[in-house]
């Protein structure tokens, strides 16, 4: 098979997401100009520099309270921080409510019933259970083609690690299982993992 994306596919369901697959979700929290906080999940992210950590995600729609974008652009143009949590397999309900199109004023952390903690290097909350959290300052959105397309960059200023998570030095993702976005409403968790060297490593 093949098709041309502007011709279409001919397809009952959208195949590209399971194509690009399996991604990382970020679960990105802001806060408003207002003070207050959001939290939505975001699974076009992925980290993109080591020196300095850097990361990026992509909001691919828009909601009719915000002009052209999301509460998650919005909010980290109003402010420039924000900060993403990875999502454990534990999480996964919780992650999911927070998907709702709620009005721009709602809590989500309140709506899906969710501990927060304060960041350390930015005013921004944070999933106080979350295996890691990384607080970010904004570097560029960058506008893409097509309606309300928008890749957010961020560097990363701090780091929380779970203490649970880390054995003999090494974050281990087996001990929480991370979540991951598949196509259609699909999604995969992290149980088993291999380690395989580079030449000349």
């Amino acid at each position: 098979m093949f098709y041309r994306p502007e011709v279409g596919h001919g397809l009952p369901h959208n195949p590209f997401g399971a194509i690009v697959a399996p991604r990382p979700i970020g679960w990105i929290s802001t806060r408003d100009g207002a003070g207050r906080d959001n939290l939505a999940p975001y699974s076009f992210f992925n980290a993109v520099a080591y020196e300095p950590p850097q990361v990026m995600f992509a909001s691919t729609s828009t909601k009719p309270d915000r002009d052209g974008t999301k509460d998650s652009v919005a909010n980290i143009r109003d402010t420039g921080v924000f900060c993403v949590m990875i999502v454990e397999e534990a999480a996964t309900d919780a992650m999911n409510a927070t998907s709702a199109p709620a009005p721009r004023e709602t809590d989500e952390f309140a709506l899906a019933g969710i501990a927060r903690a304060p960041c350390e290097t930015i005013a921004c909350s944070r999933v106080a259970g979350a295996p890691a959290a990384l607080e970010c300052r904004l570097t560029r959105i960058v506008p893409l083609p097509g309606a309300a397309n928008f890749a957010v960059f961020g560097e990363v200023t701090g780091i929380h690690l779970r203490d649970d998570c880390l054995v003999d030095g090494r974050f281990e993702v087996t001990r929480f299982r991370p979540l991951a976005r598949l196509g259609y409403r699909d999604y995969a968790v992290v149980r088993d993992t291999f380690e395989l060297k580079r030449p000349g490593d």
